[in-house]
C-alpha cells in the first residue's frame, strides 16, 4: 500500500510504500458480497499421474516475460480464486484471517488503523471481526491508492509518509487505537538487501506512529521481508510490548520472503503519553 499504503507493491496480493500499495496492490479482485468469515482456501493437490491443470498464458503484444509469469501465477493461485469466490478484495485477506484465527488479536468493539489498506482486504476481515456491522468499533484506513467504499470504514486517500497523515488519522479515529496494522511495502527492486531496507523503514515509521496512538494493551502488526536489518525494530518491539512473534502465514506465497511481526500487550511510555496529549 502506498502512502497511506504501500507505495509500490501494495498488498500484492498486499499493501505499498510510504504506506502505499501502488503497483500490484492486493491481487485477487472482489468477487461476490459475502461477509468475511474464517474459511481458508481448500488445498489444491494433484495425485500421481494427474494432468497439469495450470493455466498457461500465451505471450501477446508487448506483454513482458515477467508480466506473463505474474499473470500465470495469479490465474493459478488457489487463494486468488478463493478470494473471488468469497468476495474478498485480495488474497491478503486470508493472511489476516489466518493470523487472527491463531492469535486472536482482533476483538469486538476495537478501534483500528490500517496503513496501506488498498484494496481493502484487511479492512473487510477486521470489520467483520470487531463487529463494525453491529455498530461496534471503528476502522480508519489509509492508502495512496483509491479504495472502493467499505461499509463503516473511514478511508483516507493519502500517503502515510506525508507529515500530516499521523495527526489526521488520530483525529479521524477519535481517540487511542487498540491496534495498528501495516501491510505497507515499497515497490520491489529485485535486490533483496535494498527491498529489505525499504520495508524496514516503512515498518519503523508505522511503529513510531503506533507508539503515539496505541492504547495500553494494544497490538501492532506489520509486514517485513526476511533479512538482517530488523534488530533495531525488533528491539523496540520487545521493549514496549509484552509479546513479539514472527509469523509466516500459510497463505503467504512459499517463494516470498515476506513475514509478519505481531506485537501484543503495548506498554505505554511517559513520553508517548505526553506527545499524544499535546496533539491538536
Amino acid at each position: 500500500m502506498s502512502g497511506g499504503g504501500k507505495t509500490g507493491g501494495g498488498k500484492a496480493g498486499g499493501k505499498g510504500t510510504g504506506s502505499s500499495k501502488t503497483g500490484a496492490a492486493k491481487a485477487g479482485g472482489a468477487g461476490g458480497a459475502r461477509v468475511p468469515g474464517k474459511q481458508a482456501p481448500k488445498t489444491v493437490a494433484g495425485g500421481g499421474g494427474a494432468r497439469d491443470m495450470r493455466v498457461k498464458v500465451k505471450k501477446a503484444g508487448k506483454l513482458k516475460h515477467s508480466s506473463q509469469l505474474w499473470l500465470e501465477r495469479q490465474l493459478n493461485d488457489p487463494y486468488v480464486k478463493r478470494a473471488r469466490e468469497l468476495g474478498y478484495r485480495s488474497r491478503a485477506a486470508f493472511k489476516l484471517e489466518e493470523m487472527d484465527d491463531k492469535y486472536h488479536f482482533l476483538k469486538p468493539g476495537q478501534k483500528l488503523i490500517d496503513l496501506g489498506c488498498a484494496p481493502g482486504g484487511w479492512c473487510q476481515i477486521a470489520a467483520a471481526r470487531i463487529g463494525l456491522d453491529k455498530g461496534k468499533g471503528r476502522i480508519v484506513g489509509i492508502d495512496l491508492l483509491p479504495v472502493d467504499p467499505i461499509p463503516g470504514v473511514d478511508l483516507v486517500e493519502m500517503d502515510f509518509m506525508d507529515e500530516e497523515a499521523p495527526a489526521l488519522l488520530t483525529q479521524r479515529l477519535g481517540g487511542r487505537a487498540d491496534g495498528v496494522m501495516s501491510d505497507m511495502a515499497a515497490n520491489t527492486t529485485g535486490h533483496k538487501k535494498t527491498d529489505h531496507i525499504k520495508i524496514i523503514a516503512l515498518a519503523e515509521a508505522a511503529l513510531d506512529f503506533a507508539h503515539s496512538v496505541l492504547a495500553p494493551g494494544g497490538f501492532f502488526l506489520a509486514k517485513l521481508f526476511q533479512g538482517g536489518d530488523s534488530a533495531t525494530l525488533l528491539g523496540g518491539l520487545k521493549r514496549d510490548f509484552t509479546t513479539v512473534r514472527n509469523i509466516k502465514p500459510a497463505s503467504s506465497r512459499s517463494d516470498s520472503s515476506e513475514l509478519y511481526v505481531l506485537a501484543t500487550g503495548f506498554r505505554r511510555r511517559a513520553e508517548a503519553e505526553s506527545e499524544f496529549e499535546a496533539a491538536p
